[in-house]
């Protein structure tokens, strides 16, 4: 089990980086109001990833 743990983990953290780049390169591109609204979207996905992976750390 602990090593679906820390796969889960590492997923999630290369979920969250992943999204990082994708937001600051679509940034660049993308108008102020797109850009809001994406971050917004991208910021909601990190807080629920964070909540899974403290979850699994109880």
């Amino acid at each position: 089990m602990a090593d679906e743990k820390n796969e889960i983990e590492k997923l999630i953290d290369n979920m969250i980086s992943s999204g990082d780049e994708l937001v600051a390169n679509l940034k660049t591109v993308l108008p102020n109001s797109l850009t809001e609204s994406m971050v917004m979207f991208h910021e909601s996905n990190v807080a629920n990833l964070k909540k899974i992976k403290d979850f699994l750390n109880k």
